[in-house]
């Protein structure tokens, strides 16, 4: 297969990043900081957008383009004084129906979910309290692991401030959905990149969470690109299968794994329209059969949460979700029902949720100490966390943890498309993931290659997970 050089860097999964500074490119770890400015002040023109380059790392001194609130904007205003859509968790959860589990007592409580960064936030759990105080969630206590060496935070190393943007978008959006909750940051001392660095630290600290008997929930918002691992080109998958270990130990605790689909739509692309891939790849945890691939969406809600129109495939310039077919897994049995669409391989997503940049979420950090500590972010390393408490809420709910959750995933869409049955999926038939000249898969009526199921109500969602829930 035919690919242009391949650096080392990060891919999938990252957080797509609205910042007070011009940004010209992204942070390993899972951002990509893409950007309107949003400093302290009022009022402002609307911010220009900043080139970016997608392999290095951001943060680059500049001068600040817009100017807003301190606080939070609310829809309307950064339509107005940013030209895109921004939200906070409270229109997350009206959009996505939670209020009636929570009303039910139904917030995540007894369970834990865990997310795993490189270097992690030395003010996550600051910041968390701040978001929380802001958006009338009660605050909970991070549990922090750090696996082995990790060294202390270094605010001008640009790799270390991408990740900690990265696991505060994690946490704090985590929690939102499922207060709950309770959570396990669990921090590595390498950072992730694309083939096999990093992620052998991730692997081994999710194995020991795991095997301990307390985890029910994984996300994960990080991935490399299948062809970036050794022999993979070859058709040889075995460094991808060495590393699989903590996801068979997920399947036999009735852990559910996720893992975010990518940022990059159906390739991996630099931000200057080329692209490492002229043809459509997959990366890897998201890939994996033993793994729930979350896809991104686009919503379009107005100040309160309504939606003014239905949710689309993520692709708004800055960035669409990931999905296609893996070259490294064949189809999985809970896809034979699917194989007109994924033919005789893995395909990605099953399900989607929330991630555009146009229609980012609101994100508090102080690790930079800057004036204005709430940013924008968007990506796929949105959406996974955001599932993994609607998945903490349906363990709740039926007093079990959901385990793989692709089979009953897949059994729903099914029992949905052919019987009609109310299981909570929500289709989205809209928009494609074609990116950087690379095309794509569309949207269309049950599973697609763009947004899996589409995407959840999560009370009738999870009512269909745990059917004794009464609400």
């Amino acid at each position: 297969m035919s690919s242009k050089s391949i650096p080392q860097h990060r891919r999938s999964g990252r957080a797509r990043l609205v910042t007070s500074r011009r940004v010209t490119a992204a942070a390993a770890g899972g951002l990509l900081a893409l950007v309107a400015s949003v400093a302290a002040g009022g009022g402002g023109a609307p911010a220009a957008h900043a080139s970016t380059t997608a392999r290095v790392h951001p943060f680059s001194a500049g001068h600040v383009l817009a100017t807003s609130a301190v606080a939070p904007l609310p829809t309307s205003q950064c339509e107005a004084q940013i030209g895109i859509a921004c939200y906070g968790p409270t229109q997350l959860r009206t959009a996505y129906d939670t209020a009636p589990l929570y009303a039910a007592g139904i917030t995540g409580v007894g369970r834990t979910i865990l997310i795993v960064d490189s270097f992690g936030s030395p003010t996550i759990q600051h910041d968390l309290e701040t978001f929380d105080a802001q958006y009338g969630i009660p605050d909970t206590t991070v549990e922090v692991v750090k696996y082995g060496n990790v060294p202390p935070f270094d605010p001008n190393d640009s790799t270390m401030r991408g990740w900690a943007t990265e696991t505060t978008l994690d946490v704090e959006y985590a929690h939102a959905m499922a207060p709950g909750a309770h959570i396990i940051l669990a921090e590595t001392p390498v950072a992730e990149t694309e083939g096999v660095t990093g992620l052998p630290e991730m692997m081994n600290v999710e194995k020991q969470l795991i095997d301990t008997g307390r985890v029910d929930v994984v996300t994960q918002s990080f991935g490399a690109t299948e062809n970036t691992f050794p022999g993979v080109d070859q058709g040889n998958g075995q460094s991808i299968e060495n590393l699989r270990y903590a996801f068979k130990d997920a399947l036999l605790h009735g852990t559910t794994v996720l893992a975010s689909s990518g940022d990059d739509g159906a390739t991996d692309a630099e931000s200057d329209g080329t692209t490492l891939y002229d043809h459509p790849v997959n990366s890897w945890p998201s890939s994996d059969p033993l793994v729930t691939s979350v896809g991104g969406t686009q919503l379009h809600l107005n100040d309160s949460g309504a939606r003014v129109s239905p949710d689309v495939v993520w692709n708004d310039g800055y960035g669409a979700g990931g999905g296609g077919l893996s070259q490294v897994f064949s189809r999985p049995i809970y896809q034979i029902g699917v194989r007109n669409v994924v033919g005789s391989h893995r395909g990605t997503p099953d399900i989607s949720m929330s991630a555009a940049v146009n229609g980012g979420v609101w994100v508090y950090f102080s690790f930079l100490g800057t004036a204005s500590p709430w940013h924008i972010v968007g990506g796929t390393s949105e959406a996974s966390p955001i599932f993994s408490g609607v998945v903490a809420l349906a363990d709740q709910a039926a007093g079990h943890r959901m385990g793989l959750l692709n089979a009953p995933l897949y059994l729903d869409g099914a029992l949905q498309r052919v019987l009609g049955a109310r299981t909570g999926l929500v289709d989205v038939t809209s928009g494609d993931n074609s990116f950087a000249g690379v095309t794509g898969y569309p949207a269309r009526t049950g599973y697609d290659l763009s947004s899996g199921w589409g995407t959840v109500d999560v009370a009738k969602f999870v009512k269909a997970l745990a059917p004794g829930l009464r609400l």
